[in-house]
């Protein structure tokens, strides 16, 4: 299996890939997809562009809006932001969650067209791995999309490295990754408490490796992209 790497917010190097896609944003977007799935939503509809999702929202019936703008804060006129700690405490039970978000929304936009494609993070690594491998994929490109000018990503690329490692065969140890997620630029300003829209809590859900037993595939359908 060929692995290889692209950075979403870098300019150069962006390939088209002909198999499989993993875009990842462990802080936050695919910590709280994988959230809002295990809470028992029908689907995450991810919709780049806030105004692109409140008209998307409005098509449904009792949807459930999560937004973000650049650096975290909520979007304005969202149910939720992009905080999976709150959605831990919502109900969700059979309805359908529209996700706006400024980085891991717009790697899966960009890369829509991928024969395979993947939402991820480290809450569901080893699941997106075991559905990698029994997809039989011959080449898997990780999509990082936390580097920022001024974050380093390492929560991304941590996950990144983890799913390379389950796939080549390895026994690597989960806890390591998770403290890089910790330990990462961004990872830091949640531990610092100075940003309230960015939680402690948030950071110690993103932080645990494998919570959940499943995989995020991303469909399309009717022109738009579906997690289930």
């Amino acid at each position: 299996m060929k692995f290889s790497r692209i950075f979403l917010n870098r300019l150069q190097n962006q390939p088209a890939a002909e198999d499989t896609v993993v875009v990842i944003d462990v802080l936050r977007s695919f910590t709280t997809a994988a959230v809002a799935l295990a809470r028992g939503a029908s689907a995450v509809h991810p919709v780049e562009g806030v105004a692109a999702a409140r008209l998307r929202a409005s098509s449904m019936q009792n949807p459930v809006s999560v937004g973000a703008l650049a650096g975290g804060d909520p979007a304005p006129g969202f149910d939720f932001g992009n905080s999976p700690s709150q959605l831990m405490q919502a109900d969700l039970a059979g309805k359908h969650v529209v996700l706006s978000t400024a980085a891991g929304v717009c790697g899966l936009q960009r890369y829509r067209r991928a024969p395979r494609l993947y939402a991820a993070s480290l809450v569901c690594a080893r699941a997106t791995a075991e559905a990698i491998r029994a997809a039989g994929a011959k080449e898997v490109c990780f999509v990082i999309t936390g580097e920022w000018v001024d974050r380093d990503g390492d929560e991304d690329i941590a996950c990144a490295d983890y799913i390379q490692s389950l796939l080549s065969g390895d026994q690597p140890a989960p806890e390591e990754f998770a403290q890089r997620v910790r330990n990462s630029d961004f990872g830091q300003r949640f531990t610092a408490g100075t940003w309230p829209n960015l939680p402690l809590a948030d950071l110690d859900l993103a932080a645990q490796p494998d919570l959940f037993n499943f995989a995020m595939p991303v469909m399309r359908g009717d022109g738009q992209l579906i997690i289930r």
